[in-house]
């Protein structure tokens, strides 16, 4: 017998009033479809003021060599692999492999949209926050990722300097003094921004701390499992290599008669010099660089230009528009 006097009660209880449905906006609807077709928008406009690149390197590559450009073009699609080792070389947690390389994939298309390497590092996050990984870790990861890369680089340049003294012409392709200050200031007011930016912003602060923390756990943790070692390192010195065969391959379609070293060691020389430019994918400053030095090492400048082109239309080109599509994919599918 309940305590309370409500069987007494003169009448039953209303039923509880039952609430209005919530009404439903199409605002996220009309917001993941944007997201679904901006990218093959940008695409278009990008397509539309650089048309001149795609005339150019589709008319040097119709009198290429054919079998050396297939040679370029498996080189090319090992690069998405390559940088889907150092994504989860960079990460504790393991990821689905195959979501993995198509999230690559689709980077590269986004990378190649926005400048210093923006796009990329987006929607990587995102994929990464859709498979639960925190964002401090993830963002973590991206900062490893972003570190590891030119310090593999680098190294990958030094070892080539240390093995081939007297086949590359290092005071040819040095920076001058003018040169070498203005990347000094460059990098100095960068770190400097930096530096202030996360000292004045207080909102920055703790999630800018809680990455760094993070990621000082992270990479202790990671080095202790060799098989993360390998794929964060591993990938990370054959990305370079792989993009530098895809010049050579394509060299060789069009002519060019520069050996695989001397062509690794030109892009390597070239995209640590300006890489840091922030231009979409590095389209523009890295080209002017690469040519340069294949000149500089032998090559005729004719020749050096076809080359590159045409590893821009097998790079950038011709996966561009199946890489928009696999981004917009993923974001229908809500795995970005």
């Amino acid at each position: 017998m309940s305590l309370l006097p409500l069987d007494d009660a003169p009448g039953r209880l209303p039923a509880a009033v039952p609430l209005p449905s919530p009404i439903r906006f199409g605002a996220p609807r009309l917001l993941r479809g944007a997201l679904v077709l901006l990218p093959l928008l940008l695409i278009g406009v990008w397509a539309v003021l650089d048309w001149r690149t795609v005339y150019d390197g589709t008319a040097r590559l119709g009198a290429a060599d054919p079998w050396w450009l297939l040679v370029a073009l498996l080189f090319t699609c090992l690069g998405w692999p390559a940088a889907a080792c150092i994504r989860q070389g960079a990460l504790p947690e393991r990821l689905p492999v195959g979501l993995l390389v198509a999230s690559q994939f689709a980077a590269g298309a986004a990378n190649h949209v926005l400048p210093a390497g923006f796009g990329a590092h987006a929607v990587t996050l995102r994929f990464l926050q859709g498979r639960g990984i925190p964002l401090a870790r993830a963002t973590a990861s991206l900062a490893l990722y972003s570190a590891v890369r030119p310090i593999a680089k680098t190294l990958v340049l030094l070892a080539f300097l240390a093995a081939f003294p007297g086949l590359l012409p290092i005071g040819d392709l040095l920076p001058d003094e003018r040169t070498s200050l203005v990347v000094a200031g460059v990098a100095t007011l960068a770190l400097t921004g930096t530096a202030l930016l996360v000292t004045t912003v207080r909102p920055l602060r703790r999630p800018l701390l809680d990455a760094l923390r993070c990621a000082l756990t992270d990479v202790r943790l990671l080095h202790t499992r060799p098989a993360r070692i390998l794929a964060l390192w591993g990938g990370a010195v054959a990305a370079p290599l792989l993009q530098a065969s895809v010049i050579f391959a394509v060299g060789v379609a069009v002519g060019v008669s520069l050996s695989w070293v001397q062509v690794t060691f030109a892009f390597l020389a070239a995209s640590t010099a300006v890489g840091a430019v922030p231009a979409p994918g590095g389209i523009g400053p890295v080209d002017a660089a690469v040519v340069f030095a294949m000149v500089t090492l032998g090559a005729p400048m004719d020749l050096s230009a076809a080359a590159v082109i045409g590893y821009r239309v097998l790079t950038v080109w011709l996966p561009l528009l199946p890489g928009a599509l696999v981004l917009s994919a993923l974001v229908q599918r809500k795995a970005l």
